[in-house]
């Protein structure tokens, strides 16, 4: 594909897919972090309690929140996200993998500590997406790592 079509694809995608969790979920959560917060303050590790009550508020306050429906379109110098721009320069390598049913472009970037990206798509679309894609960067299977495997299991 050229990169002229490339410039002119477009799409709008959730920014991540939501997974269901019921109120075990949330009281396991409360009861892990209380926990937590209970041995820190007994030892003494005001930080590391202070730490444990914003994950936990984070994580219920990220939980409930609904993903944002943001819109995608990509030309010859990257992605862009709404106002980011993810440069091709940045990654190494795109692969495909199935979310439980949603398609997602995994970015894989060269800094090695760098986080990949992940970018959803319709399923309609996925084939012209796709293709711009390869037009830029190598295409890679994708096999999940530890974290995500974790968030996952999480359901986060």
């Amino acid at each position: 594909m050229d990169m002229d079509k490339a410039k002119n694809i477009s799409w709008e995608a959730r920014e991540y897919i939501p997974r269901d969790k019921n109120v075990g979920w949330y009281i396991a959560l409360i009861v892990i972090g209380l926990s937590l917060t209970a041995v820190g303050i007994l030892v003494g590790w005001w930080s590391f309690s202070l730490l444990i009550v914003v994950s936990v508020i984070a994580l219920i306050v990220y939980s409930v929140r609904p993903p944002r429906v943001l819109k995608y379109s990509m030309n010859s110098k990257g992605l862009k996200e709404g106002g980011r721009l993810y440069s091709f320069d940045d990654y190494r390598a795109f692969g495909v993998i199935n979310d439980g049913g949603h398609y997602a472009i995994v970015l894989t970037p060269r800094k090695r500590f760098a986080p990949r990206v992940w970018v959803y798509f319709p399923e309609q679309q996925g084939e012209g997406i796709v293709d711009a894609f390869g037009a830029r960067l190598t295409m890679e299977e994708v096999k999940l790592d530890v974290v995500d495997k974790i968030v996952r299991a999480l359901r986060i």
